[in-house]
C-alpha cells in the first residue's frame, strides 16, 4: 500500500491518477512530478517500488503544500475576508455562492435544499 502525505494512493489506479487523489495535486501536477522522479505515468500504485515511493514523497514534500496544510491555509483565507466584512467574506458567513453566480435560480449546491413557503402561510 502506497501512503504519501497521509493519504493512501488506490492500489488498482495509475499513479497518473493516484496522486490526484492526495488534496492540492491535480492531473497537471501528478505529470510534474512523475516527471521529475522519472517515473512512467503508466505504472499502477501498487507496482510502485519503495525508491520510487521515497522519491515521490520527497518531491512532494519539499514543492507541494497538500493535505492539511493546505486546507488550513484555506480556511484562514476564509476566515480573514469574513473579519474585513469583503463582499466574498460576507457571501460566505451566509452560505451564498461567493464568485458572481446567479441565486435566483439554481444555486443548490451553495443554498442546501429548497425550504418551501408553505409553513409560513399556515401560521397566518
Amino acid at each position: 500500500m502506497v501512503r504519501i502525505s497521509g493519504v493512501d494512493l488506490p492500489r488498482n489506479k495509475r499513479v497518473q491518477i493516484g496522486l490526484t487523489s492526495i488534496f492540492g495535486i491535480g492531473y497537471t501536477s501528478a505529470d510534474k512530478i512523475l516527471a521529475e522522479a522519472g517515473i512512467s505515468p503508466d505504472i499502477r500504485c501498487s507496482d510502485l517500488s519503495d525508491e520510487q515511493v521515497a522519491s515521490l514523497r520527497a518531491i512532494i514534500d519539499e514543492n507541494y503544500q497538500t493535505e492539511g496544510d493546505l486546507r488550513r491555509l484555506y480556511s484562514l483565507n476564509i476566515k480573514r475576508l469574513t473579519e474585513i466584512g469583503s463582499a466574498a467574506g460576507r457571501r460566505h458567513r451566509v452560505n451564498l455562492p461567493v464568485r458572481g453566480q446567479r441565486t435566483r435560480t439554481n444555486a443548490r449546491t451553495r443554498k442546501g435544499k429548497v425550504k418551501t413557503a408553505v409553513a409560513n402561510k399556515k401560521g397566518r
